[in-house]
C-alpha cells in the first residue's frame, strides 16, 4: 500500500470498494496541515494520508462514513479554536480548518 492517498482511492475503487476524500481546503492561524493536505477512507474505516496529524482525524472518518454510500455527496467539515468540536475532537493547536469530504463511485 502506497503512503498516497489518492493512488490508494483509485485501487480501492478498482477493488469494487466504496471511497470518500477529505481534503483540507482552507486554513487560519496555526493549523496542523496546510491546505492540499489529503485522506482517504475506504467503507470499512481503512485510511491513508492525513488532513490533520491526527487530531481530527477520527471525526472526518466518522463524517465521511456517513456520506461513502451516498455516492458524489459533499460535506463540509469546519474546527477551529472557537469551535466547541474542535476542542471535543482534539484540535488545540490554537488554528482553524476547514475540510471538504467527497463519497466518490467507480464509473466503470
Amino acid at each position: 500500500m502506497s503512503n498516497d492517498p489518492i493512488e490508494n482511492a483509485v485501487n480501492w475503487l478498482d477493488q469494487g470498494h466504496k471511497v470518500a476524500i477529505a481534503t483540507v481546503v482552507k486554513t487560519w492561524g496555526s493549523a496542523p496541515r496546510k491546505a492540499g493536505s489529503q485522506l482517504a477512507i475506504r467503507d470499512d474505516g481503512l485510511m491513508v494520508g492525513s488532513v490533520s496529524g491526527g487530531c481530527v482525524e477520527g471525526d472526518v472518518v466518522e463524517n465521511a462514513l456517513e456520506i461513502i454510500n451516498k455516492p458524489n455527496s459533499v460535506k463540509l467539515l469546519q474546527y477551529g479554536i472557537t469551535n466547541d468540536t474542535a476542542w471535543e475532537v482534539g484540535l488545540a493547536c490554537g488554528g482553524d480548518i476547514k475540510i471538504r469530504i467527497d463519497s466518490i463511485q467507480n464509473d466503470g
